[in-house]
């Protein structure tokens, strides 16, 4: 018991980096979306605000523009249960005095396109016309 104790201790000692978490099939099905209508990539899991550990999804920093994909919605997931519904709201909320805006999308808008939609009207430099002076 007290060898078990011992080799456990340096590891529980350690302070732990939080690594990003793996990018959920919904992320990733908007990932693809982003890539597909050629809409200037972002990055992933962007810290935002060191020395907090808050990350974004996606991010595209130069334009201080964020998207959270919200899962499990319909399922008492983390972002509607109690704490991580607070603790979003608290995110959010840095994020937007920091100057960020910050697009929230739910399964069914990464689902039927609308959410990339949307992100790619706010990324895109509309296209160039000759008629316009």
């Amino acid at each position: 018991m007290m060898a078990t104790r011992a080799l456990r201790a340096p590891a529980a000692k350690m302070k732990a980096k939080r690594a990003p978490k793996a990018p959920s099939a919904l992320e990733e099905t908007f990932a693809r979306d982003l890539r597909a209508l050629k809409v200037l990539q972002p990055q992933r899991e962007h810290r935002f605000a060191p020395p907090r550990m808050w990350r974004m999804d996606f991010a595209w920093p130069e334009q201080k523009f964020a998207v959270e994909i919200e899962g499990g919605v319909w399922t008492n997931g983390r972002h509607t249960r109690g704490s991580g519904f607070v603790a979003d709201c608290e995110k959010y909320n840095a994020a937007t005095l920091a100057g960020w805006k910050v697009l929230r999308f739910t399964e069914s808008s990464v689902r039927d396109g609308s959410a990339v939609e949307l992100v790619a009207r706010l990324l895109r430099v509309p296209p160039y016309n000759p008629g316009i002076v």
